[in-house]
């Protein structure tokens, strides 16, 4: 005989489990199955029942039941319906003894015996109310049709930008790659999305796209960033993602966000397994992958550029933002956030819907102040703070243009510049120059470029504005800025007035591509023109039929400089510029320039 550890009844030794299926009702000893009014209650105080008055208590035992162990927690007991199931007998057990299987759902070790119901889920059952009710309002969350449902605290302290994130592809706007005839649509509707490279700027919906992927496709996602992940920790995950795919079949889908940080000899450790198929890489990347992707992984990916947003397409972002806030959180609007703040934030934003966003935030912070201090605004004491009006929401935005001194926006800025100079739009040429200039662009290198157009494109035409870039250069190194922005502003403005030629320039050019053809580059210097400083050249005959131009009357003489296999080829053309007409120009659609 033993001792039952919840109602401390003997029981035989070979029943106990069965005993404890019956809720403690069954499989007693018979002296034991009418308790009388002595009987101890379960708490481990007297009995009279002489069966268990004869075994010896332990300390923990007078001092606490087991029973009370077992049992539910009086909080819990108020929230759970206590149905219990039929009490089973003998023969719905299976037979009797250790071995027979124990009838009844699986409980938690903190439920009593048979407190869950039949059929249901008691770790359901003993959910508290109100998480119940925020696991259903999270589900709902999933659904495309269903009801908004309020986010979770965690949620609502995280920035709008990230709240406002996309769930479905159906809600990026401004990409035509993932719009309903997109290339990159179609690819992922028929799951078949391959290893690419999404190349855009910031806030253009990269991180966006890819999470709508792995979504929408139903594989295994794993998100990581280039600047916290080393080369360890990316074999690691491909070996996971190798046991995924033979286990279960399940693909991968690995997110590098700014793969272009890793140097190219961490990049070589994704090529295996891109090649291979073990995973389906989605990098994100702000620079060009031609400069800053090695070849060899370009070859294995899909490269998708992503264009900036569209100050329609932000508008669109910031109004679905606003719907949100207001149905979400119940959001009262300020009169101040109307069609044309929203129309100013989207203009400011510059295509980044992440800035948008931040800013919208900004705007929605500085108009929905507390009602003490929005009361406090309208006294006309001096201590009170000022009324918030549009033209200080505005006042409080911090302008950053978007330029880059390594990377693209720093060669296509200049190169704009240059284009403009050549093309003699003094306009276009100044605000590239300010633009590179408010952007923190070295202007030594912009002085630099300068000195180039003088003879690249005004040439021959006037001589004196190398000069004047050349010393453009020295004032820019002497004197520095901002006084510099000057004589920058003067060169740049003297070199697109200026007459072009680009005689000079192409003449150069044609007999740079004269030594591209076969045997050109080794032709032999005609034996009148070598040099001759050592009597045994002399000897040779080295120029020893050369005429000198100045012995002669008006520096004339019939002499060939060109080798023999040269000889009637002309490298300098006649004209300054070229002969091919624009068509617009003739058309009257545009002007000269």
């Amino acid at each position: 005989m033993v001792v039952c550890p919840v109602c401390n009844r003997g029981v035989k030794a070979a029943e106990i489990n069965s005993h404890l299926d019956s809720d403690c009702k069954t499989f007693l000893l018979e002296e034991q199955q009418q308790p009388t009014a002595s009987s101890s209650p379960p708490n481990g105080t007297q009995t009279n029942n002489p069966s268990q008055s004869q075994l010896p208590l332990s300390s923990t035992q007078k001092k606490r039941s087991a029973s009370t162990f077992f049992q539910t927690p009086a909080a819990k007991r108020q929230l759970t319906t206590t149905v219990k199931p039929p009490t089973p007998t003998p023969s719905q057990t299976n037979g009797t003894g250790s071995n027979g299987p124990r009838v009844g759902t699986k409980r938690r070790y903190d439920e009593g015996p048979g407190d869950s119901p039949a059929g249901e889920d008691p770790q359901e059952q003993q959910r508290p109310q109100q998480q119940q009710q925020q696991h259903s309002a999270n589900n709902n969350l999933n659904t495309t049709n269903g009801p908004l449902a309020k986010r979770s605290k965690n949620a609502r302290t995280a920035p709008l930008a990230e709240r406002m994130r996309p769930d479905t592809l159906d809600d990026v706007f401004g990409q035509d790659l993932v719009g309903p005839n997109g290339v990159l649509r179609a690819l992922i509707e028929t799951d078949r999305v391959p290893s690419m490279l999404l190349w855009g700027g910031s806030g253009t919906g990269k991180t966006t796209i890819a999470r709508c992927i792995a979504r929408r496709v139903g594989s295994r996602f794993i998100e990581l960033n280039a600047t916290s992940t080393g080369v360890a920790e990316c074999k690691k995950l491909f070996t996971e993602a190798g046991n995924e795919l033979n286990l279960t079949g399940r693909k991968t889908i690995i997110f590098c966000d700014e793969i272009h940080r890793f140097n190219k000899a961490q990049q070589d450790v994704f090529l295996k397994p891109v090649e291979a198929g073990t995973i389906t890489l989605i990098g994100a990347t702000t620079e060009n992958p031609s400069f800053r992707v090695q070849a060899a992984l370009l070859s294995r990916c899909r490269t998708f550029t992503l264009q900036a947003l569209t100050t329609e397409d932000l508008q669109r972002i910031l109004l679905r933002a606003l719907q949100q806030e207001v149905e979400l959180e119940g959001l009262e609007l300020s009169p101040l956030i109307d069609e044309e703040m929203l129309r100013y934030l989207s203009a400011f934003a510059d295509g980044d819907a992440r800035t948008a966003l931040n800013l919208l935030e900004l705007a929605l912070s500085l108009t929905n102040r507390p009602a003490a201090a929005a009361a406090a605004a309208s006294d006309g004491s001096p201590d009170n703070p000022e009324p918030v009006t549009k033209e200080s929401i505005k006042a409080a935005l911090t302008k950053t243009l978007v330029y880059d001194r390594a990377g693209d926006q720093h060669y296509d800025t200049i190169s704009a510049f240059h284009k403009s100079v050549r093309g003699s739009n003094a306009d276009a040429a100044l605000y590239y120059l300010a633009r590179m200039l408010q952007s923190g662009e070295d202007p030594l290198f912009i002085a630099r470029r300068m000195v180039v157009i003088a003879s690249e494109d005004v040439g021959l035409a006037d001589n004196s504005l190398l000069p004047l870039a050349t010393a453009t250069y020295t004032a820019t190194q002497q004197i520095g800025m901002p006084e510099a922005r000057i004589p920058l502003a003067h060169c740049t403005v003297a070199l697109c007035l200026a007459p072009k030629s680009t005689r000079a320039y192409r003449g150069l050019n044609n007999a740079l591509s004269a030594l591209q053809e076969p045997g050109i580059a080794s032709l032999p210097v005609p034996v009148h023109l070598r040099n001759a400083p050592t009597r045994l050249m002399r000897d040779l005959g080295y120029g020893k039929e050369y005429k000198y131009p100045p012995n002669y009357r008006d520096g004339k003489v019939k002499q060939e400089y060109l080798p023999d296999g040269l000889l009637g080829r002309h490298f300098l053309e006649a004209r300054d510029l070229g002969t091919e007409v624009d068509p617009d120009v003739e058309m009257g659609e545009g002007d000269a320039t």
